[in-house]
């Protein structure tokens, strides 16, 4: 089936991907949180993180579709042998990825052990891949996105838009995790990667 197109302008996308990011730091705050949580009551509280999962998820179909949708340009396309090269660290950047997942816990990671009450309190990873850098599941997307053998305008925009919103929404991510372990993540923090390590 043929995709319908949209006559936008590409940077469209960058500026929904911006729209999405500032919606979901925002959601992701700890101040936001605890506003829901004084209007609807504590017991929301168990229930908020699988309700964000499902919102980012639900929310980055329009944007995802955008992209689809506004004319593309073709850029590149990495010959062989370099693209099977590429594909193949996209393979392991995947597994690795899933491997951090499972390291933050899955369950947890989309809020599902919290709907269910079989945890209350969040704790600080500091075990496997999260001994080494502290954004595993950042840094292996990124690197399975520009890996990517083919690229088109579209495609560069969002996975630029989506760069910027990863790091960003890191450095957040450390002042949410400071403010609730204090000196316990400071220490963390200084003798771990923030990306790549070695690099970042």
């Amino acid at each position: 089936m043929e995709i319908p197109s949209i006559d936008l302008s590409p940077w469209v996308i960058p500026a929904a991907a911006a729209a999405y990011g500032i919606v979901h730091s925002l959601m992701a705050s700890l101040g936001f949180k605890d506003f829901l949580i004084t209007i609807l009551g504590r017991s929301a509280e168990r229930y908020y993180r699988l309700f964000y999962s499902i919102f980012s998820t639900i929310t980055l179909l329009p944007l995802l579709a955008l992209t689809a949708m506004i004319p593309d340009s073709h850029l590149y396309t990495i010959p062989q042998p370099w693209s099977s090269i590429t594909l193949g660290i996209q393979v392991i950047a995947a597994g690795l990825l899933v491997y951090s997942l499972f390291q933050t816990g899955a369950f947890q990671f989309v809020g599902l052990t919290q709907a269910f009450g079989l945890a209350s309190e969040e704790t600080l990873n500091t075990q496997g891949l999260y001994r080494l850098m502290r954004h595993p599941l950042y840094a292996f997307s990124l690197l399975f996105l520009w890996l990517t053998p083919s690229m088109s305008r579209n495609t560069l925009l969002l996975y630029a838009a989506f760069t910027a919103y990863m790091i960003i929404g890191a450095l957040f991510e450390e002042r949410r995790l400071e403010k609730i372990f204090g000196e316990a993540y400071t220490s963390y923090r200084s003798r771990t990667a923030f990306f790549i390590p070695y690099l970042f």
